[in-house]
């Protein structure tokens, strides 16, 4: 009778239609991940849709923060609650920050709803509130208005720690650097493309007198214009959304579901007890108990070196703007933001197509974590450059200068990108979005402080031009260095713990 039972029992397990089972390599007819699984086995090609997908989700996630920055010193200064006028960057810091801090707050919190609910539903919800929160944000008369709407939308919009899981389990493996330097390549050309809108379409009635006139509500609300062009790309992103698939994977509930459904007798509760131990016997090997993400070194390492790396990255970005428009006899470049924004666009370009023809067989051959320290390790003499690159003129400083951005910001995605593959190498799938949530919490305190540091640094080092030791921005860009050395040390053991990737693939 036993053996009956167990002979039953091994046929269901992989025949029974109630189940879902289809084969005993784990396939779950009703399970979105597993589609998704099968699918990326049948392909043959890159699947150029999905990465689409991915780089208008991660652009989504970018534009709002960058398009901030052309234009809020003149909002700050039109709501008229600074007194003084050197008091405007006070208040533009919180109206900046506001957006990290509400995302530091919740960014964990969504991690756990994508591993519990999918991700696609994240991600809606994350491209819906850039749409409702940057157009309120145009909208606001007032300085609390602002910060208020700037908060709400890092509040709901975690799109970036979801978009890097979902980049990672939607390609096949040997398309996850591609992806994940996608996403990395887009927050790149959101950096300049959302300056851009901020800057061209910012306060359009005086700007653009005969397209928009002084009665329409773009003069009543100078700063709408840039938001709502934000907003109608990030609806397009949302009703797009719809049509990408789910990549998580759900068995245990809804066979328990399924299962319950069925018209059983009494006489017939013996197999009742046999087939729920079947299916809480393959939820047990699928979806095996969550271990405390905060104890897994692996991960926990990774994300500290990523935080470091992202306070120097962020840090570098609010220096080199300052460092270019400042004048000569302070160790600048006495650039325009014209000239700025020449020199970001074409390293925006460069670092376009170095991510999506080079970055992919570099960490094929090289592996992530190489990549990463050899780029973080090219990166410290090029720092230590740049304040030499103040003495050049003319046409061969504009030349010396995109080169050394474009290298500069190629360096550093390609090292977050490293960073990134070994994050969700270190997690199993049902845990890798709560991973990213993690990590960009951290991320975005450290992005918090990391703007305000940087400008108070170069402030200071403004005032030591004659210094014996590291004068002006000698010290700014050793300062930037002592950073990248920091992480640099902090990627080797026994520090950083690589994760172990056959047993965390086979999950």
């Amino acid at each position: 009778m036993a053996a009956a039972v167990s002979s039953d029992r091994s046929s269901r397990a992989i025949t029974d239609p109630l189940l879902g089972q289809e084969e005993e390599d784990g396939y779950y007819e009703n399970c979105p991940g597993c589609r998704v699984d099968r699918m990326k086995r049948q392909q043959t090609k890159t699947n150029y849709l999905h990465l689409s997908y991915i780089w208008t989700v991660s652009l989504c996630t970018a534009l709002p923060i960058q398009s901030l920055f052309p234009f809020i010193y003149f909002m700050i200064k039109d709501f008229h609650i600074a007194e003084k006028e050197e008091d405007i960057g006070y208040y533009a810091g919180f109206v900046g920050s506001s957006f990290m801090i509400g995302r530091a707050l919740t960014s964990f919190l969504w991690g756990r709803v994508a591993d519990r609910y999918g991700r696609k539903p994240v991600i809606l919800i994350g491209t819906l509130s850039v749409v409702i929160f940057s157009s309120l944000f145009g909208l606001s008369t007032s300085f609390w208005m602002a910060i208020s709407m700037r908060f709400l939308l890092g509040c709901f919009n975690s799109l970036l720690g979801i978009i890097r899981a979902y980049a990672t389990e939607v390609c096949k493996d040997e398309h996850k650097a591609l992806a994940l330097s996608i996403v990395s390549t887009s927050r790149g050309v959101g950096m300049i493309i959302g300056p851009a809108i901020g800057g061209f379409f910012a306060q359009p009635a005086d700007k653009y007198p005969s397209l928009f006139p002084q009665n329409s509500i773009f003069r009543r609300f100078p700063y709408f214009l840039p938001c709502l062009i934000i907003s109608i790309y990030s609806l397009g992103v949302f009703i797009a959304c719809w049509w990408i698939p789910e990549t998580l994977h759900i068995h245990g509930k809804k066979l328990n579901e399924r299962c319950d459904s069925r018209n059983i007798t009494r006489e017939d509760s013996a197999e009742e007890s046999t087939v729920k131990g079947d299916v809480e016997e393959a939820s047990n090997i699928r979806e095996p108990r969550k271990a405390n993400l905060l104890q897994n070194w692996p991960l926990m390492s990774t994300i500290i070196v990523y935080c470091v790396f992202s306070l120097q990255e962020i840090a570098y970005s609010e220096i080199f703007a300052l460092w270019a428009v400042s004048d000569k006899s302070y160790g600048g470049l006495s650039f325009s933001s014209q000239d700025v924004g020449e020199v970001l666009t074409i390293s925006g370009l460069g670092l376009l197509m170095f991510q999506l023809l080079l970055y992919p067989p570099m960490e094929r051959k090289l592996g992530p974590l190489m990549v990463t320290r050899l780029s973080a390790a090219v990166s410290i003499p090029l720092l230590a450059c740049f304040p030499f690159i103040a003495m050049l003129s003319g046409l061969v400083l504009h030349l010396v200068v995109n080169l050394a951005s474009i290298l500069r910001n190629t360096l550093s995605v390609s090292l977050v990108t490293g960073l990134f593959i070994l994050q969700n190498d270190a997690v199993a799938q049902s845990e890798r979005a709560a991973a990213n949530g993690i990590s960009l919490t951290a991320m975005s305190v450290f992005k918090a402080f990391g703007p305000a540091g940087g400008g108070a640094l170069f402030s200071w080092a403004q005032k030591r031009q004659v210094a014996a030791f590291l004068p002006g921005d000698q010290m700014v860009f050793f300062v930037l260095n002592l950073v990248q050395g920091i992480g640099l040390i902090l990627t080797f053991k026994p520090f950083l713990a690589q994760p172990n990737l056959p047993s965390v693939a086979s999950n």
